[in-house]
């Protein structure tokens, strides 16, 4: 078992993590079999089967999963395994009744782990917790509202309110949400893209202009090279393996950056081609797969680029010369940056030799039409910023921007956060969005800038009696710093969560806490009057399209996001500036709100009713470029001094650079199951990932019990107990391990550059033999 002072949470059945090789493609018959078997375990295997053939299609509802883009000629079948789990997970037919919360105290549950919390089932009457007893009990929902707004105008001043929001919400639902927490008087609006691609937003702001990506999910079908950097789509993204497959399939490059071997990266067996099933056919996604050690990825990046400027000195036509001189500013400063930069440095932090970074470029400059994609494996690092600046640069010397089958794309997570920001859920919101609220609404709005994630659990930690308001997601799990973040959120006045499902979350709680069930994604949600409600999504491609679930509500009395919120709102604010009852009786008159707010949503109830929706122009897919410059404006940031893979080399104990990630039976918080297919991994998470030589090296074995201990540098003890130490493909000097199990050895401050993500993708850490017994 774990020790006592371990941050890990504890649960209470021991699992012992069985390990194998896994030699079969992503897809095939283990995602059909997955399918099968979470079928089943939502015990509603006919409403869910009937959900899936509505599951992305323009007449059904977006799926609660990820943002990947939905094709114009799609299929009855535009779902993937990890689509089928989160509709599978949301309607499942079991329940949490007041009996539940009656037969198990907070202090109990939280001993379980996430898993066993949220495969309790789906949540049905708001809960008040009550301290004296230990126990979440019934509360009225005019008794649940009312608390929340007099603790809110109880607060000295709202800036001591914390309105957080996850990805899976909706456009009409953020902007009720934002548009409530600013005429209260606050821009505390952290959400979950503070902890994910918040640097790609910086990096492409300062760069292009807008911080969204430029692709749509048509260029992949005509990109000659698809560069993909520290993404792993088999498990995140499936249903890009199908677009990545399919350009593979017409012979275009694609090129993958990744620490690990990651299956979905290598061989893809398309589960709805029933020939290639039968014959258990697959097919390549990579042509190239170059492996740098953590954080390197920048480095390789300026390598590829002295590369293409070599070549260009020696007279080769590898750079558009007349695009960078036509679109863009700063080009000399930024090669003298890139010229100054040694291979020796280049290769040390990449990880990567010179041949290997030369042939990448080369790929490159072969290709007329690029695309690069990138995740987390970009953007969770300290220099994040300027390494998502670096994939712009490269772009731009060779003109893959405003043509098709090029560009940016960085792919984001859940399935609207990319809305919820153009909603305006942001804490450092633009003078245009405020001007247009103070025109709309006629009431000031608030200009200083608010908390991101990092900055609200500062905020909660120094100062007592704050009111934090979750809406959706699962907070104290997705940051980083599990005991401080806990420890900070247990010391508000009041905690209260929007949520579908029982999570960790709702157990740390403030001196009032509230649970408050709603609607999800996969249901029918009804006016008063009976009318079906529509509520709209915005995908990583920028299209915006409609969402109307078909299950009936787990229970009648469920409200919808937006009843809640508009309930809270009208006793918080009243109704002489909006009218919330009409928003909550007719979600069209949201988006009436939104069109006369947010830009590029003319006729907005109109056009999302056509079939896939609308696209919201990227200025950069027109070669226009909102900069103070007026052009694309390349950078030049120098590397890092040191990344932490070279910090760690040569440091006494054992020492490692340690990221944390998903495993496949996940996503982001949410934990489907205990096993990890692709990487080999059956009933269990308490593992940790080594190259082999790092194994030998420290005198551990492959199977043996280790302890995790973070560097600290605050004097904070940090570390997490009993993980069964996995040899697996990563880069010397590099470990992975899942989070939120990890995420107690992450300081709060070990954060981006500019983005104040978390650094959850560069960990130092050391490794002791653990005391652990199975």
């Amino acid at each position: 078992m774990s020790s006592p002072n371990s941050d890990a949470p504890k649960s209470s059945k021991v699992h012992d993590p069985k390990v194998f090789e896994y030699h079969n493609p992503a897809g095939g018959w283990g995602a059909l079999k997955a399918v099968g078997k979470h079928l089943l375990h939502s015990r509603s295997v006919a409403t869910n089967a009937r959900a899936l053939f509505k599951l992305n299609q323009p007449d059904g509802f977006d799926c609660p999963g990820c943002a990947w883009g939905d094709p114009e000629h799609g299929s009855s079948f535009e779902f993937c395994e990890n689509g089928v789990k989160a509709v599978t997970w949301e309607s499942t037919s079991k329940r949490v009744t007041r009996d539940f919360f009656a037969k198990h105290t907070v202090s109990e549950l939280k001993t379980w782990d996430d898993y066993r919390l949220e495969d309790q089932g789906r949540l049905v009457e708001p809960m008040r917790y009550n301290a004296e007893t230990d126990h979440y009990e019934p509360v009225a929902w005019d008794a649940a509202l009312d608390l929340m707004a007099a603790e809110l105008k109880a607060l000295p001043t709202p800036n001591d309110a914390i309105f957080y929001t996850s990805g899976k919400v909706g456009n009409e639902s953020a902007y009720v949400f934002q548009l409530l927490a600013r005429l209260y008087g606050t821009n505390n609006l952290p959400d979950c893209s503070n902890m994910c691609h918040e640097a790609s937003g910086v990096a492409l702001g300062a760069a292009l202009g807008t911080g969204k990506g430029s692709v749509r999910l048509e260029d992949f079908e005509q990109a000659e090279a698809i560069f993909v950097f520290g993404q792993n789509p088999g498990t995140n993204h499936p249903r890009m393996l199908g677009t990545l497959r399919e350009a593979a399939e017409r012979g275009a490059t694609i090129v993958s950056f990744n620490p690990l071997r990651e299956r979905g990266l290598e061989k893809f067996a398309n589960p709805q081609k029933p020939l290639e099933m039968l014959h258990n056919g697959s097919h390549a996604i990579s042509t190239h797969y170059f492996r740098p050690k953590l954080g390197g990825d920048m480095a390789v990046l300026r390598g590829m680029a002295k590369a293409l400027f070599e070549r260009d000195g020696a007279g080769e036509p590898v750079l558009d010369h007349q695009f960078i001189a036509e679109h863009t500013v700063e080009l000399d400063a930024y090669r003298r940056e890139v010229e100054t930069t040694e291979w020796e440095t280049i290769e040390a932090q990449a990880g990567l030799s010179r041949a290997e970074i030369k042939q990448a470029a080369i790929l490159y400059a072969r290709s007329n039409a690029t695309i690069i994609c990138w995740a987390m494996g970009i953007t969770q690092h300290v220099h994040s910023v300027p390494t998502v600046r670096e994939i712009v640069n490269l772009l731009l010397l060779c003109g893959n921007l405003g043509k098709p089958g090029a560009g940016t794309s960085p792919v984001r997570g859940h399935s609207n956060v990319q809305g919820d920001r153009t909603m305006g859920i942001f804490e450092k919101p633009s003078d245009e969005l405020l001007d247009a609220l103070e025109s709309r609404y006629q009431r000031p709005m608030p200009r200083a800038f608010g908390v991101d994630s990092v900055a609200a659990v500062q905020a909660m930690r120094d100062q007592l009696g704050k009111v934090f308001i979750g809406l959706a997601g699962n907070f104290t799990r997705a940051i980083s710093d599990s005991r401080v973040t806990e420890a900070a959120m247990g010391q508000c006045r009041l905690t209260a969560f929007i949520s579908t499902k029982l999570n960790r979350s709702h157990l740390v709680t403030g001196k009032y806490a509230l649970i408050l069930p709603c609607l999800g994604r996969t249901e029918v949600d009804r006016s008063a009057a009976g009318k079906p409600q529509l509520i709209t999504v915005e995908d990583s491609m920028s299209m915006v399209h409609g969402s109307a679930g078909i299950n009936r509500p787990v229970d009648s009395t469920l409200p919808s996001e937006i009843t809640i919120l508009t309930g809270l709102a009208e006793r918080l604010l009243g109704s002489d500036v909006v009218d919330w009852a009409a928003m909550r009786d007719d979600y069209d008159v949201i988006r009436d709100h939104i069109e006369a707010v947010i830009p590029g949503f003319d006729n907005f109830n109109e056009r999302v009713r056509k079939p896939r929706g609308f696209w919201l122009m990227n200025p950069a897919f027109e070669l226009r470029f909102p900069t103070q410059s007026g052009k694309a404006e390349f950078s030049d940031d120098r590397l890092p001094e040191q990344v932490m893979h070279q910090q760690m080399t040569g440091r006494e104990g054992g020492w490692l650079t340690l990221q944390t990630m998903r495993s496949h039976d996940q996503y982001n918080t949410t934990i489907y199951g205990y096993n990890d297919r692709y990487r080999g991994i059956e009933n269990g998470r308490q593992v940790i990932f080594l190259n082999t030589k790092d194994i030998d090296r420290l005198g551990f074995k492959a199977g043996q019990w280790v302890d995790l201990i973070g560097e600290s540098g605050d004097g904070i003890t940090r570390r997490v107990d009993g993980f069964k130490v996995v040899a697996y493909a990563t880069p010397e000097g590099c470990a992975a391990a899942y989070y939120p199990e990890t995420n107690p050895l992450i300081p709060l401050d070990h954060k981006g550059d500019q983005s104040h993500t978390p650094a959850s993708k560069s960990i130092a850490i050391r490794l002791e033999a653990s005391a652990r017994i199975v």
